[in-house]
This record gives C-alpha cells, sequence and structure tokens, in this order.
C-alpha cells in the first residue's frame, strides 16, 4: 500500500520538473533580437567605407577622400576642355593666317618656285635701290622666259598667253600679256597662282607688276588682258647654281574663289 502512494508522488515530481523545462525553454531570448535603436542594415551602412553617416538636420556628412577624388577629376576635366578650346581656336587662326603668310613667305625667299616681287626690297628700301638693279647687263647671255596657263576644271574661263616667249638680259625689264575670258553666263571670282621653273631661278624672277593673289571679278562672256612687268636680277650671276641655265618657265593658275562658289 505504501508503494502506490510513493509512486505518485514521484510522478508529480517528474511532471513539475517537465514544466518547469517547458517554460524555461518557452520564454524568448534577447540575444536572438537586434535593439530598436541599431537595425541590421544600419549597421552594415555604417560599416562600410563609403557610408555617409546622416548628420542631425537631414544631410549626408562630406567624405574627405572622395571629396579629393571628385575635386581631382573636375580639375582633369577643365583642364581638358581648356586644351580643346585652344586647339579649336588655333586651327581657326592658323587657317586664316596660312595663305596672308604663304604668300608673303614665297614673294620674299622664292621658296616652292615663287617668283618675288621686287627682289631684295624692303620697306625701307628707296627707289634707287631698285632702280639700279634694272641696268641690263650686256655681256651676259639673253634668258628665254617662256609662258603657259591653265585653269582650274571648277572654273569655267579661258587663260592663255599672248606671247610664247621673251628673252630678256639679267637687270632688263619686260612686259608680257595674258588674256582671261569668262565662257559662262554668271560673274564669276577667280584668283590666280604662279610658280617659275626651274626653281633655282625663282629668288632672282622680280615682279614690279601682277595679277597674282589679286581677285579679278570678270562678268559674263568678258574678256581681259593682264599685264605682268618682271625682270631678272643680276645677281643670278654670282650663283653658281644658276650656271647653265638659259631658259625659264613662267606658269600662272587660275582657281574659283571659295566664297564664289555659295553664290
Amino acid at each position: 500500500m505504501n508503494l502506490i502512494p510513493r509512486i505518485g508522488r514521484q510522478l508529480a515530481a517528474d511532471l513539475s520538473s517537465l514544466r518547469s523545462q517547458f517554460q524555461h525553454a518557452s520564454q524568448p531570448s534577447q540575444k536572438r533580437f537586434f535593439t530598436p535603436n541599431k537595425p541590421r542594415r544600419a549597421q552594415h551602412q555604417n560599416q562600410h567605407p563609403h557610408y555617409h553617416q546622416p548628420t542631425p538636420n537631414g544631410t549626408k556628412s562630406t567624405n574627405p577622400e572622395m571629396d579629393r577624388i571628385h575635386q581631382l577629376y573636375r580639375q582633369r576635366n577643365r583642364s581638358t576642355a581648356y586644351y580643346t578650346i585652344s586647339v579649336i581656336l588655333g586651327t581657326v587662326a592658323f587657317s586664316y593666317g596660312s595663305v596672308p603668310m604663304y604668300k608673303m613667305i614665297c614673294q620674299t625667299t622664292g621658296w616652292g618656285g615663287q617668283p618675288v616681287r621686287a627682289h631684295g626690297q624692303s620697306p625701307s628700301d628707296q627707289p634707287e635701290d631698285i632702280t639700279a638693279k634694272l641696268q641690263p647687263i650686256t655681256s651676259a647671255p639673253r634668258i628665254r622666259v617662256s609662258f603657259s596657263a591653265s585653269v582650274s576644271d571648277l572654273l569655267d574661263w579661258k587663260f592663255v598667253p599672248q606671247q610664247r616667249e621673251v628673252r630678256v638680259l639679267p637687270g632688263e625689264t619686260a612686259l608680257a600679256f595674258y588674256t582671261a575670258t569668262n565662257n559662262s553666263d554668271k560673274d564669276i571670282i577667280g584668283v590666280a597662282t604662279y610658280s617659275v621653273t626651274p626653281a633655282q631661278v625663282a629668288p632672282y624672277f622680280s615682279k614690279i607688276q601682277c595679277f597674282c593673289f589679286e581677285e579679278q571679278r570678270l562678268q559674263a562672256g568678258e574678256t581681259v588682258d593682264m599685264p605682268v612687268f618682271f625682270y631678272l636680277d643680276p645677281d643670278l650671276l654670282n650663283d653658281l647654281n644658276m650656271r647653265g641655265i638659259e631658259s625659264v618657265v613662267l606658269n600662272y593658275t587660275f582657281f574659283k574663289a571659295r566664297y564664289d562658289e555659295q553664290k
């Protein structure tokens, strides 16, 4: 009889122990949850190297390292823009100044087979200095000067020399004529360029008057005579490169003015 109460008490103790363990296991653990002040996403953002901590007024605080990088890129972009603008402006200025510069250099040095204008003359020279060169050297052989002409395919002109050749002494002046005819039914502006061959003669081929590098406007069907007044500088007799040269060719080529093509 004493065995049954003992078993009942043991069962009651076991049930009480199980109830206590179940209640302890069902209670929430504080370590499994994050505090409301520091959520998981906020913690990750704070740990990111480029995260900007919000300031009390709602704006982002600046990162010194990122600011330096941004400033460096802004300086590079600004420098690139300045260089690009400078190159564009320099190219435009060079394109406008290249033609007058080329004309001045060629007329002064005879470079590229271009005759010079009044060889040896400078703005400070007196007319007597030029006339001193205009003394024919009768002891020197005469040099044959031939004339040729050509016209650009875009220019509807007929352009020919009136004489095939002349023979002149060094220091002797000569006058030649070219004839130009506008074969189109509208007014056209043309510009002529010239060259002398052989090239070593160019520095001594001096023009007193010519129509080169000047705009020539011809009306529809108009014909004009264009003179060339020139002489060969006597200094060519002292140039070793001029020995054996007995003939010279003066060639003119007419082109249509570029701005006239837009009309």
